[in-house]
């Protein structure tokens, strides 16, 4: 069994596996390189194999999205530890030997996030993941170093190794054991939020999630909802509803529920003024999905969920209302981070 095996999932990705490919070969020495493919329809199998041949790679059936893709794929692939890292990723030297490290001394550590900064701009932290993530009590999800809108320059304020909610699923590091025992990302989900369920459910059996500074990639990525596509915004909303059924604590499920979803109305009213107006559809069409798969999520709970999973009450009040933008502005009202 390797001890470690990266894995990049792909779809018709091969611009990305052209410019991003060679850093990952030239510092995981201590990794098998795996390229997971969701029927790709360009040259991305034929190019990996000519220019890339010691890279292997996994053939999934169809485009399965983030979620299945990877869930397909990692049942072919025989390691210790599975590093999920998005193909837009350029990863810098060293980066795998402290998450290596962290997860040999600390047995119940099961999920690793690097510190993922902007390519684009690489003095930043970037928007999917930053220094690693938490909810509020309504399921919005936020980082050290980017709060909704507002991304931090990387000063060194969170150069250090302290516990998570979640890891970001741009590059995401997980044991192999933990992985397979929690039946991997909810397939459902297909994009967006599937990386906060996994750590939502790890926590809930008792495994521990780190963020590790000393590990370094830098993420193309960057899109806020607002910039993206209506698609991602449905997904994300929705989403984030189905796994609040799945994990919040059984007393307040429905009031909480009920409270998000009033948020995410107000969301709605936002886009519309904004002129958005595919977004607000997207957020009704979101909703009227939640409503035709609640029970089937109910099913889906298990007998233990964690009470304080919550970071902050909410995060859209502090940042809307009282104008705190920056992380360190919220910090002393913060209730999860153990260093």
């Amino acid at each position: 069994m390797d001890k470690i095996a990266v894995v990049i999932l792909n779809w018709n990705g091969v611009k990305l596996l052209e410019q991003f490919l060679p850093s990952v070969i030239q510092f995981s020495a201590e990794a098998t390189i795996y390229v997971a493919d969701n029927a790709s329809t360009d040259n991305s199998i034929n190019f990996v194999k000519e220019n890339f041949p010691t890279i292997k790679i996994v053939k999934n059936d169809g485009n399965h999205g983030f979620a299945k893709g990877y869930n397909d794929a990692l049942q072919h692939i025989d390691a210790e530890l599975y590093a999920l890292v998005n193909s837009d990723i350029e990863v810098t030297e060293n980066w795998l030997k402290p998450i290596i490290e962290m997860f040999d001394s600390e047995k119940q550590t099961a999920i690793i996030q690097p510190k993922i900064l902007d390519f684009k701009n690489k003095e930043y932290f970037e928007y999917a993941g930053a220094a690693g993530g938490f909810l509020d009590k309504y399921g919005y999800p936020y980082c050290r170093g980017r709060i909704f809108e507002t991304i931090e320059k990387d000063n060194g304020q969170y150069d250090d190794n302290c516990e998570l909610f979640w890891a970001s699923g741009a590059c995401f590091f997980i044991r192999r054991t933990v992985y397979h025992e929690l039946e991997g990302f909810d397939a459902a989900f297909f994009a967006h939020q599937e990386e906060i369920d996994l750590c939502w459910r790890a926590l809930n059996e008792g495994y521990i999630i780190k963020y590790n500074s000393q590990s370094i990639v830098y993420h193309v990525g960057g899109a806020t909802l607002q910039q993206g596509n209506p698609r991602k915004t449905y997904l994300n909303f929705r989403n984030s509803l189905l796994m609040m059924v799945k994990n919040l604590p059984k007393k307040g499920l429905l009031s909480t529920l009920f409270v998000r979803m009033v948020l995410d109305g107000i969301a709605g009213v936002r886009f519309l003024f904004q002129g958005k107006f595919q977004h607000a559809i997207a957020i009704l069409k979101a909703h009227f999905s939640f409503y035709g798969l609640f029970f089937a999520y109910k099913r889906k709970r298990k007998d233990f969920q964690i009470q304080q999973y919550y970071s902050v009450k909410s995060i859209v009040y502090l940042y809307y209302v009282e104008k705190l933008t920056l992380f360190k502005e919220i910090f002393n009202r913060i209730q999860y981070i153990k260093n």
